[in-house]
Order: structure tokens, then C-alpha cells, then sequence
């Protein structure tokens, strides 16, 4: 792995493509955990007027229904970074 010092054409520097998609996965991870912080914040901001001792049933069903949705919106980015992420693995080794 190459951290520094070794220069292409042009002089612009060469970046080792490991470093490069660790970048690239640590940011997938950060924009997915900043959309899992708003994701939280609409909820309980949508579902939960004021704060009490104990949750009614139209509050527990709204966080339940917002929770589901925050589940199968997780499986769907999931599922579509990781095909993403074959298809650029792929190109790599064609």
C-alpha cells in the first residue's frame, strides 16, 4: 500500500485503489449512519407529541410502523450498496 511519494503522469500523485474504496466504504458508512440519525429524529418527532409516563397505542403503533419502514429502507440501501459494490469488483478484475 502506497501512503505518499509515488507520482503519475503529471506529477498528480498515485493513490493505492485499497486506500481508495476503504475511503469510499467508510463514507457509504457515515451517510448511512447520519440517515439512520434522521430517520430517528423524524420518528419519535412525528410519533411522540409531548413526553409521558407510558406510550398509547397510537404512539406505539406509529413508532412500530416507522421502525418497519426504517428496516426495509436499511435491507434496500443494504442490498443495493452490495450490488454495487460487486459490480465495481467486477470491473476491477475484467
Amino acid at each position: 500500500m502506497s501512503f505518499g511519494g509515488d507520482y503519475g503522469a503529471g506529477g498528480s500523485p498515485v493513490v493505492d485503489k485499497d486506500l481508495e474504496r476503504f475511503i469510499e466504504e467508510e463514507n457509504q458508512k457515515q451517510r448511512f449512519q447520519q440517515l439512520v440519525n434522521e430517520l430517528n429524529e423524524k420518528c419519535w418527532d412525528i410519533c411522540l407529541d409531548k413526553p409521558t409516563q407510558r406510550l398509547d397505542s397510537k404512539t406505539e403503533t406509529c413508532l412500530t410502523n416507522c421502525v418497519n419502514r426504517f428496516i426495509d429502507a436499511s435491507s434496500f440501501i443494504l442490498k443495493r450498496l452490495e450490488r454495487v459494490g460487486s459490480q465495481h469488483h467486477e470491473m476491477e478484475f475484467n
